[in-house]
């Protein structure tokens, strides 16, 4: 039987001798391999930090004492150690393991964790929470270079650093986040690096000072100082200490017995925070996953003697993604004014395509999606039109910066909104099913969402062409097949498209992904002889009030159909706009969306049906409306907003 066979909890694992945690770590990514190459998953991330669980879980007593991951995706060994073994290849599955962190899936879960920066936030809470309990167990927080820079990450740094809080911070520091990480600090980090060598020289020394006898104390303390100020000068460490932690590393993140040695280390550690600074490398033990880090980093199934990905046999429409990477490079390359930024993402958003095109106008600004938006307001003061490319669930960390320093000012920079809609097996962390809603109630801003590929293209040439504030949403995955070989058209701002004109009863108003399983279900519906007009909306705000309006008057029922939460988005601006021209009780209101409740990880195909938000379901609850309007047109009943 194999070790990991034999570990259902951290308490068998602390149970080997610190030599067989080498065995344990390669079988441990040995199955991730295994288990992604069927099925997919956060490879890559997961693959670098094995090591880094296996050690954690045996230097501490978890679950008293409380590990904080960052983000999660990187936690794959941490749950393969914590009983989760047998389900892993349930993760992102629906009704399987979460992709990330989550509270209610494991006590070992300290904290719910699927966007960056959040670790040593949490974990300091949880510090001063055991420091006022009385209780002595540790707090560990592990987070990435990447999310270290992240603003959150940093002012975490100055209020532990201030409150002298005991608190372990492992640094895993693969030069990475999905892309590779960048700005001053990632400088810093390796110049800590290069000054290994003095950590060493300065621990030699001071014990061969202590070593001397009889004043070999007082030699050492003399010396400290001298040694400080030299390190001041000269050791980019000395920032750490200078911040109020103490600084052990650099450790080999992929060796298990140096990882428990410092991490022990660190334990002794009573009267400040201290950074346990490991080196690792993304994809560490898979040829291909270490060469390739972005298209690594989350995968598809794949052939895990080649590296190979599982294609589909039928050829694929691009995706979104990638017709707006390509549709940005075209526009920059007509009008020198577009920047092009993403945070952290330029192969997930399709920036990659401007940074390598358009090196000066394209800027990655690293986990910092608030730093991003404010940046893009800086530029657009003077002149230029700023492009910010963020997944729909993320750009919510910078509500405030679009409120302030977009919307209130009237600046003119673009969002573009990647993933808008149900993301799939990432799961509620990652769905973007928030952005209507949020960005909505802001005054100055334009909102819009493509129907399909094409459409994306003729919406980013209108944003672009736009003066003031203005946001597209696109969902994840394929387009339909729509024609990209045409060039962008500028469309009118505020104006629907009536794609089926038909009947008098029925309208059914789809905004963005929606729109086409609306055409599908309303041929359904045709062939039980009931003719439905189809509306494309194109803009939840400002709405078509004169197309709106006329359907309010002309149809019993009005469908509005949406990929997103119910309340507060597209179908709920519908029904303010009818209730302020007072046709709230002319018509009845159907709204379609996702309701009020977290949604889970799974396919999106799965969950778009499971929501009726497909087109078997928009048939089905158009139909159940129509009877219901029957019934009570045959007992004279008045009509009812739902």
């Amino acid at each position: 039987m194999s070790l990991i066979q034999q570990i259902n909890s951290p308490a068998d694992l602390r149970r080997l001798r610190p030599e067989q945690l080498r065995e344990v770590a390669d079988e441990i990514r040995q199955y991730i391999i295994d288990v992604c190459a069927r099925i997919g998953g956060h490879t890559g991330a997961s693959l670098g930090a094995v090591e880094l669980a296996v050690a954690l879980h045996y230097a501490f007593e978890t679950p008293k004492d409380r590990l904080v991951w960052d983000v999660g995706h990187q936690a794959y060994a941490h749950k393969i150690l914590t009983g989760r073994r047998d389900e892993l290849p349930t993760i992102k599955q629906y009704d399987g393991l979460s992709g990330f962190l989550k509270r209610d899936e494991s006590e070992y879960d300290t904290f719910g964790a699927g966007h960056a920066s959040t670790s040593l936030s949490a974990a300091l809470g949880m510090a001063i929470a055991r420091d006022r309990r009385g209780e002595d167990h540790h707090v560990v927080a592990l987070i990435g270079d990447a999310s270290l820079a992240g603003g959150m990450a940093m002012e975490a740094v100055n209020q532990a650093g201030h409150l002298k809080t005991r608190l372990i911070v492992v640094l895993n520091d693969n030069e990475m986040s999905i892309a590779p990480a960048v700005g001053a600090l990632t400088g810093y980090l390796n110049r800590i690096r290069e000054a290994h060598g003095y950590h060493r020289f300065k621990d030699e020394v001071g014990e061969a000072l202590r070593s001397v006898p009889s004043v070999g104390e007082r030699l050492h303390h003399a010396a400290k100082t001298f040694k400080d100020a030299i390190a001041a000068a000269v050791l980019p460490g000395a920032l750490v200490n200078e911040l109020g932690f103490k600084y052990i590393g650099y450790v080999d993140g992929h060796d298990p017995q140096s990882l428990v040695r410092a991490l022990r280390e660190a334990q002794q550690v009573k009267d400040s925070p201290v950074i346990v600074h490991c080196l690792t490398t993304k994809g560490k033990g898979f040829p291909a996953g270490e060469r390739n880090y972005y298209a690594w980093h989350a995968t598809g199934p794949f052939d895990p003697q080649t590296g190979e990905m599982v294609k589909s046999a039928k050829p694929q429409p691009p995706t979104y993604t990638a017709v707006f990477g390509k549709t940005l490079c075209e526009l920059m390359e007509r009008d020198e004014r577009v920047v092009a930024l993403t945070a952290a993402m330029p192969d997930g958003t399709g920036v990659d395509q401007a940074l390598k095109k358009f090196p000066g106008r394209s800027f990655d600004v690293g986990i910092a999606e608030q730093h991003c938006v404010t940046f893009a307001a800086g530029m657009a003061t003077e002149g230029l039109k700023p492009v910010c490319a963020i997944y729909s669930t993320f750009l919510q960390r910078a509500f405030d910066q679009i409120v302030h320093d977009v919307c209130l000012q009237n600046l003119d920079v673009k969002f573009c909104l990647d993933r808008g809609g149900i993301a799939g097996g990432d799961g509620p962390t990652h769905h973007g099913l928030l952005d209507i809603a949020y960005l909505r109630a802001v005054p100055n801003i334009v909102l819009m969402a493509p129907k399909d590929e094409g459409e994306l293209r003729d919406m980013l040439a209108t944003m672009l062409e736009h003066e003031g504030p203005a946001a597209m949403r696109y969902p994840r995955g394929n387009g339909v097949g729509a024609d990209i070989s045409r060039e962008p058209r500028r469309l009118e701002i505020g104006k629907a498209e009536i794609l089926r004109d038909a009947g008098t009863d029925v309208a059914i108003v789809a905004y963005g992904s929606m729109v086409h399983p609306s055409l599908q279900a309303a041929e359904q519906l045709s062939k039980d002889g009931v003719e439905a007009t189809v509306v494309n909306a194109r803009f939840a705000k400002p709405l078509d009030a004169g197309v709106l309006l006329a359907l309010a008057r002309t149809k019993r029922l009005v469908v509005t159909v949406e990929e997103a939460y119910l309340a507060g988005g597209f179908g709920s601006a519908v029904l303010e706009l009818l209730e302020e021209n007072g046709l709230q009780d002319k018509v009845r209101v159907v709204s379609m969306g996702v309701p009020d409740r977290w949604v889970t990880h799974g396919d999106a195909k799965l969950l778009l049906a499971k929501y009726g938000l497909d087109s078997d379901g928009i048939y089905t609850r158009v139909k159940e409306e129509i009877d219901v309007l029957e019934d009570r047109r045959a007992g004279a009943r008045p009509l009812a907003r739902s």
